[in-house]
């Protein structure tokens, strides 16, 4: 059972060329279907049954575990069936027909347009503060995901048409474009650096490659400079990219597009985004929604 598993993680490393982090979540999630299996006294996948299964998510339900890792966790476990299947190891899927607890989704948090344009407005006046600004204006402007800003290089720029061209989940690439705020800000970022086209845009002490946690930690320490005492993280960038485009465009697609969503339905969480202003737009404004005074 345990060599199923390291040749499933295996696959997901090699042909899916899915991240450390991603395989390093399936691999925590299949040690915990292992234990279950052994605590059944199974020897071989073929032998667990999906009713065992649902027994187990209904347990981990009761001590406590969140909706959002139980569907996680049976997320892995189909996948890994399913790779099973195609390769001869089972002949039916387990996983297919276990329920887990209806998922609430959550809105994510954004700032407002005056919000960002605070955290943004800062004089790029010492080298710290001209990389800041690039690193700012490049999450805002093309809502890049904090793993995805901190892989590329300046040969990944055509600052001539303002595009870049972007690696994200699954290796998968895909052209965004960048603002013109942001295009000013990366030129003075490069012209300071003395930049080569193979450099990473973002970089550290000793000219290394910035890390994910630098950009959180830079991210971070600049808020609060600039007085927005929200909790601002880079994934907040996105979510207000992709917010204050729709919400003055009304364009789901490019959004999706632009985010790189494989599936539309996770775009679609950001229209809620956009009724919400528009509900207190209507509060605010209509004649017959305005509250009376108390």
């Amino acid at each position: 059972m345990r060599a199923d598993v390291e040749r499933f993680l295996d696959w997901l490393r090699i042909e899916r060329r899915y991240s450390p982090n991603t395989v390093q979540g399936y691999a925590r999630s299949l040690v915990r279907l292992e234990a279950h299996a052994q605590a059944l006294g199974l020897s071989r996948w073929e032998d667990l049954r999906g009713a065992q299964l649902q027994t187990w998510v209904a347990r981990l339900h009761r001590e406590g575990l969140a909706a959002a890792s139980l569907a996680q966790l049976m997320s892995t476990c189909r996948s890994f069936f399913r790779h099973l299947a195609r390769e001869g190891r089972i002949a039916v899927n387990p996983a297919l027909g276990v329920r887990t607890p209806k998922l609430r989704r959550k809105l994510p948090q954004v700032l407002d347009v005056d919000e960002m344009s605070a955290l943004l407005e800062f004089p790029a006046d010492d080298a710290e503060a001209v990389h800041d600004r690039a690193m700012l204006e490049l999450l805002y402007s093309s809502g890049l995901r904090v793993s995805e800003i901190v892989s590329l290089r300046w040969s990944d720029l055509d600052a001539a048409n303002g595009l870049l061209r972007v690696t994200g989940k699954g290796a998968k690439t895909r052209i965004v474009p960048v603002g013109r705020l942001a295009l000013e800000a990366l030129d003075a970022l490069r012209r300071q650096d003395h930049a080569d086209d193979e450099d990473t845009i973002l970089r550290g002490r000793h000219g290394r490659a910035l890390s994910t946690s630098g950009v959180r930690t830079r991210l971070k320490r600049r808020a609060r400079d600039q007085g927005v005492w929200k909790r601002v993280y880079p994934h907040l960038m996105r979510h207000s990219c992709a917010s204050h485009l729709l919400e003055s465009s009304g364009d789901l697609r490019a959004v999706q597009e632009l985010l790189g969503h494989a599936d539309i339905g996770t775009t679609q969480i950001y229209t809620h985004l956009d009724f919400q202003h528009l509900a207190r737009v209507y509060d605010a404004a209509h004649p017959r929604a305005k509250r009376k005074p108390r």
